[in-house]
């Protein structure tokens, strides 16, 4: 009876994630369908499309190596300092984990319809921290990515192997850029994952706001 009475007191908690995760995974259903139709129609679209443009360009004229590794340099910096942000969440993460009696007491007193229980504070933490990692691999990967694409861009296009060509290290570029998105995703999706900590009633409030963010700044000037 035990169990059932504290598995009935997470109700309102696991109706507002799961409404939550839902409401997302629609906005990028949605997102996904759109730029099917029209590739530019989204940011993303428009920034992979301005980088393989931007290699091909720089390949196939010798005299822009060095503003190419100066833009990947910045582009790296930019990286590092996000990684090195996530690994700082992470470490304070770690720590609200070790208080974990005294902040569910703290952070639930505008909690009215959810659990109190440090079990689910647990939860919601693990949560965060599930988030702040995966930012930090997808950031130290687009490091990574964008560190060899600095060498194979300032090969000649008349010199490069297939592996090498322009539109190979557009893709690998690319990719890298694909990282440094997931990163910043990662890192919107934790606002609704604090707001949580507060109680459900948060957690979909900063999902509505998030989401109506996010459809004003993926769609291009141009869509």
């Amino acid at each position: 009876m035990g169990f059932t009475s504290w598995l009935d007191g997470l109700a309102p908690d696991i109706a507002a994630i799961s409404l939550s995760t839902l409401l997302i995974a629609l906005y990028y259903v949605v997102l996904q369908l759109k730029t099917r139709k029209n590739p530019t129609y989204s940011i993303h679209g428009v920034n992979e499309l301005a980088r393989r443009l931007w290699v091909i360009n720089v390949m196939n004229n010798p005299g822009k190596d060095v503003m190419a590794v100066q833009t990947l340099r910045n582009f790296m910096m930019g990286a590092s300092l996000m990684a090195s942000t996530a690994a700082l969440l992470i470490i304070g993460t770690l720590t609200l984990s070790g208080q974990v009696e005294n902040l569910a007491r703290t952070w639930h007193v505008l909690n009215i319809a959810g659990s109190h229980a440090a079990e689910l504070w647990i939860i919601k933490v693990l949560a965060l921290l599930l988030v702040f990692i995966i930012a930090f691999f997808a950031f130290a990967m687009a490091v990574r990515l964008s560190n060899h694409v600095v060498f194979m861009i300032n090969v000649p296009d008349q010199d490069a192997h297939h592996p090498l060509a322009p539109e190979a290290i557009a893709s690998r570029l690319n990719r890298a850029g694909k990282l440094f998105a997931v990163g910043m995703r990662t890192f919107f999706f934790a606002i609704p994952l604090v707001f949580w900590l507060f109680g459900p009633a948060f957690l979909l409030i900063a999902t509505i706001g998030l989401i109506v963010t996010l459809y004003n700044i993926d769609r291009s000037p141009s869509a």
